[in-house]
C-alpha cells in the first residue's frame, strides 16, 4: 500500500549524523562547501524508487558540480527485508548508476529523526543545513502513466542553490512504507 509523505516541518535544522555507506565506511551526513544537502530515503526493492531511480541518479549527477551533495539511505527492518541489505544496495547503485553514498541507517534513528516514512521520500537542506524541500520527485508513479520528470525536486534544487525559497506546499512524497523495525512505528499524524 502507498504511502504519502506529512508535512514539511520547513527550516528544520539537520543534525550532526554519522552512518555507513555501502562499503562500511563511515560518513558523515553534514559536510560544509555545499550549497544544498539532498537526502533520500529509498531502498532496492521498493517499485516507486525503482521506477525512478536511473533518471534521479542523472538529475543529482547534474547538479553535483553545481554544490549539491546527495545522499541516498536506507532505513527499512533488514531482518525482513534482506534485499534492502548491503549487497541489494551495492545492486541499486550498479543498476541505477548513482555517482553518491549510499547510507545505512539501520537501527532506523536517522529516519525517525527527520520523520521519513516512505520510499523515496526527499529532504533538501540548504547551505545553513535547514529544510527548504520535502516533496515528491515528480507527479509519476509506477502505473498512473505520468513520464517521470524529476521537476518537482528539480525545481527544488534550482532555487535552493541559488539560495531562494521553494514555495509552499510541496507536493508529498509517496511510496512503499518504510519498513519499521518492531517498536519503530512512528505514530500516526
Amino acid at each position: 500500500m502507498a504511502v504519502e509523505s506529512t508535512g514539511t516541518n520547513i527550516g528544520y535544522p539537520l543534525l550532526e549524523w554519522v552512518l555507513p555507506d555501502s562499503e562500511g565506511h563511515p560518513t558523515r551526513v553534514k559536510q560544509d562547501g555545499s550549497l544544498a544537502t539532498l537526502i533520500a530515503f529509498v531502498c532496492n526493492h521498493c517499485p516507486y524508487v525503482q521506477h525512478i531511480e536511473s533518471a534521479f541518479g542523472e538529475m543529482v549527477a547534474r547538479y553535483s558540480e553545481q554544490g549539491l551533495r546527495t545522499l541516498a539511505v536506507v532505513s527499512n527492518d533488514l531482518v525482513e527485508y534482506p534485499d534492502d541489505g548491503v549487497e541489494g544496495m551495492k545492486a541499486q547503485i550498479d543498476r541505477a548508476g548513482w555517482e553518491f553514498p549510499y547510507l545505512l541507517d539501520s537501527d532506523q534513528s536517522f529516519a525517525l529523526e527527520l520523520g521519513a516514512v516512505c520510499t523515496p521520500d526527499f529532504f533538501l537542506f540548504d547551505r545553513d543545513f535547514a529544510l527548504a524541500y520535502r516533496g515528491a520527485f515528480d507527479g509519476s508513479s509506477p502505473k498512473n502513466g505520468t513520464p517521470v520528470t524529476g521537476e518537482l525536486l528539480e525545481d527544488a534544487i534550482m532555487l535552493t542553490l541559488r539560495g531562494a525559497p521553494v514555495a509552499l506546499p510541496h507536493r508529498p512524497a509517496m511510496g512503499c512504507g518504510i519498513k519499521w523495525l518492531s517498536g519503530n512505528e512512528p505514530e500516526a499524524q
